[in-house]
């Protein structure tokens, strides 16, 4: 049914009434005889409210015609939308030729069955120590990147995109989604040549939604880029990882469209759904039973003012499984990646790590460097109270240990892809600095087998 003439005009919102729509139906508007697409936001008894997508400055009360689709909104797949760059409303920009459709799938997705879902195990290598060593990513998990504003994410990202694989040993097919919302065209540019220049881009379905785009379209990108994932990893059994930057330029889309609709706002201006909104994205990662792929999730973040507390990464931590923080002061210092390992964690590692995925002595590895790190902030404080010459002997190689740990193991190149055998390496490598006494985590199995005293020569 075709509508023409409008009610209200208000900000990036249409009013109709009396048009018996649906919510979350697409709409079709044509005006001067372009056509441009809206969805349905709001039904208000006979008001049907509609979120245009784009600029909404030639709409007019009488030049316009409404036609309601009676669909949601729906995306075309196929196995070709790998090595293609996609607007943030899915539409190619590349300068390629429009998908070869096999499929339509409405892009809200549909709830997955936790009966259905099967418990995430086995590792995906990111070639970065910090993350693959201690805070290690498991195919089906969510794992968030906190970050701040001027932080180096946007290279982290990239990096992880280049260089993330199965492990060494693994034959599956393996593929990435990206998603970038609300970025300048400098970043998005950015991206699209760190992997075309690398080769990532032919394994890469990028979805890229500008920050001079509707905000609108901002809430339509991330579901699209999981519509895209959730089709190769369930019907062309990939194990996909799919990474979303910026969930913040997300929430303050929502925020925004929150607020031309009047809405009553939450914590620090956002609508009281942010959370179940944020949900019903991260929640979308995972392995489902009777399939061969999965769907991994890194979302990254920018903490405004660098503050964990805030709804946004608060709420991000209730509902993913563990966290990587980027820290200012390891970033200050010249370290990349500036990952402190103190707040973060992998909730999921210890069911992808050991002598079945990776090897026999990761876990405790893992457990002494955590609890030495833990220890060296302690001596730290300490030696600023002091001064380093008057602490003793063991004090001191905790200093060296952390020096170390930091430059060595935390800092690494942003093309250097380390497998997940040299971080474990590296990892005794560094804890040889400390006398084999103090390494209290590690069975004396394990401890035996691996760990050798080094000195500073050695690096």
């Amino acid at each position: 049914m075709e509508f023409i003439g409008l009610n209200e005009v208000n900000s990036s919102f249409i009013i109709l009434e009396n048009s018996n729509a649906a919510y979350d139906e697409i709409v079709e508007i044509k005006v001067n005889g372009h056509k441009k697409l809206g969805k349905v936001v709001q039904i208000e008894q006979d008001k049907t409210i509609i979120q245009v997508f784009g600029n909404n400055d030639d709409v007019s009360l009488n030049n316009t015609k409404i036609k309601f689709t009676g669909q949601p909104m729906k995306m075309k797949l196929s196995d070709e939308i790998l090595g293609r760059v996609f607007n943030g409303m899915g539409q190619p920009i590349d300068g390629l030729n429009e998908i070869y459709e096999e499929c339509r799938r409405n892009i809200n997705g549909s709830s997955i069955n936790p009966v259905s879902r099967t418990y995430p195990k086995n590792y995906i290598q990111t070639g970065i120590s910090a993350i693959d060593g201690l805070t290690t990513l498991i195919r089906g998990q969510k794992l968030p990147i906190f970050s701040g504003n001027g932080l180096p994410h946007d290279q982290l990202a990239a990096q992880i995109i280049r260089q993330a694989t199965l492990g060494i040993n693994s034959n599956e097919k393996f593929g990435i989604v990206f998603a970038a919302m609300g970025v300048k065209y400098d970043v998005a540019d950015f991206f699209k040549k760190t992997f075309e220049e690398s080769g990532a881009i032919e394994r890469v379905a990028m979805f890229l939604n500008l920050a001079n785009d509707s905000v609108a379209e901002r809430i339509i990108t991330p579901r699209l880029a999981l519509t895209a994932a959730e089709y190769l990893a369930y019907e062309k059994n990939m194990h996909i990882l799919v990474v979303l930057t910026d969930m913040t330029a997300y929430a303050e889309a929502l925020r925004e469209i929150s607020s031309s609709k009047g809405e009553i706002p939450s914590r620090k201006g956002y609508p009281g759904y942010l959370y179940s909104e944020l949900a019903s994205l991260f929640e979308r990662a995972g392995i489902v039973r009777g399939t061969s792929g999965s769907v991994t999730q890194i979302p990254i973040l920018t903490m405004p003012n660098d503050d964990i507390t805030h709804p946004i990464p608060d709420l991000t931590g209730y509902i993913t499984e563990g966290q990587i923080v980027l820290d200012r002061s390891l970033s200050q210092k010249d370290i990349y990646p500036p990952i402190n390992i103190l707040p973060s964690l992998s909730r999921l590692m210890k069911d992808g790590i050991g002598k079945d995925f990776t090897r026999e002595d990761h876990q405790d590895l893992a457990n002494q460097i955590f609890s030495a790190y833990a220890h060296v902030n302690d001596v730290r404080a300490l030696a600023s109270v002091i001064g380093e010459d008057e602490l003793n002997e063991l004090d001191k190689s905790y200093i060296k240990f952390g020096k170390f740990f930091e430059q060595y193991y935390l800092g690494q190149g942003k093309f250097e892809n380390r497998s997940i055998i040299e971080t474990i390496d590296l990892g005794w490598k560094i804890l040889g600095l400390l006398p084999k006494s103090e390494l209290d985590r590690v069975s004396t199995k394990i401890l035996d087998k691996y760990y050798q005293p080094t000195s500073e020569s050695d690096f």
